[in-house]
């Protein structure tokens, strides 16, 4: 039965057999030991072989009203801050497999950032990916904006959006399982939402933008923005949010900060399950389909 949380989910995790066989062919983090993940900034992580079954996550997301659900690479992992050659063979298998999911999947194209390649973002958006993610480790001050600059001229030219994920988190010895989720990932968003209106914006102002985990509440903190750096002025309406383990506490929040119509449904799945934040049938709709009818630009 669909919820009343429905429409697009522009934020989902399926790892295709391509990508997992590529993870396993590794000797060095990322990879995976059997369904054992290995990184380099966290602790091992058993993943659970059902919740990457196309199949079976296909019929949960039309169990939940999913009409269009957007697959994202695990930024985490670290897969895009590799050098070139060592990249390569697991971003290949990641949008081979993408590629082939059953419906309603689609997927954000994945770029390894070391030395940005235009060309090959360029032929994945032709390839039909919605848009680039790009890891927030990336984008964490202007110099990343800059550095990012050539695969975001590629989406200005072809009028895609660019997502930005959380990336690879620092070793924190003696903290539990959870602590970059809470911690390294948070303040990753929220340096990549400054990063973007000092940088990004000003050289690119037609591109459309989605930050994960509500930016990392960045945009609550425009009062302190206001007494330390300057005024808040108008609401960007390209640049926007995703609800990803967030509910009504801090949507609703976020909705009175920015407005609804910059806030998009994501649910992180399978990493989190879809939450109904609370804004009625007209709110629901509003992040689920007319949002993200903009973000994608076809609205």
């Amino acid at each position: 039965m669909a919820t009343a949380y429905a429409g697009v989910d522009v934020h989902q995790h399926v790892w295709p057999p391509e990508l997992v066989e590529a993870l396993r062919c590794r000797r060095s983090a990322p990879r995976l030991d059997g369904w054992t993940l290995v990184t380099g900034g966290e602790p091992p992580y058993a993943v659970r072989p059902e919740d990457h079954d196309p199949v079976r996550r296909a019929a949960l997301a039309a169990a939940e009203g999913t009409e269009l659900a957007l697959v994202s690479l695990s930024s985490p992992l670290g897969i895009e801050h590799l050098r070139p050659e060592d990249a390569a063979p697991l971003l290949d298998a990641y949008h081979a497999g993408v590629a082939a999911l059953p419906r309603p999947f689609r997927g954000w194209a994945a770029a390894q950032v070391v030395e940005p390649d235009r060309d090959g973002v360029r032929a994945l958006l032709d390839r039909g990916f919605v848009g680039l993610q790009l890891p927030a480790t990336a984008l964490a001050d202007p110099a990343g904006w800059e550095h990012c600059g050539p695969l975001l001229d590629v989406l200005d030219r072809a009028g895609a959006p660019l997502f930005v994920h959380p990336g690879p988190a620092a070793p924190t010895p003696g903290t539990p399982g959870w602590w970059p989720a809470l911690t390294d990932y948070v303040t990753q968003l929220q340096r990549s939402w400054y990063a973007f209106r000092v940088a990004g914006r000003p050289n690119h102002p037609a591109l459309r933008v989605c930050f994960a985990m509500l930016a990392g509440l960045a945009p609550l903190h425009a009062e302190r923005f206001a007494a330390r750096a300057e005024p808040v002025g108008p609401v960007d309406r390209d640049a926007f949010v995703e609800t990803s383990s967030y509910g009504p506490l801090a949507v609703g929040a976020m909705v009175r900060a920015l407005g609804t119509e910059v806030v998009v449904r994501g649910s992180d799945a399978p990493y989190a399950e879809p939450v109904d934040p609370g804004l009625g049938a007209a709110g629901n709709r509003a992040l689920g389909t007319d949002n993200p009818a903009r973000l994608l630009g076809s609205r």
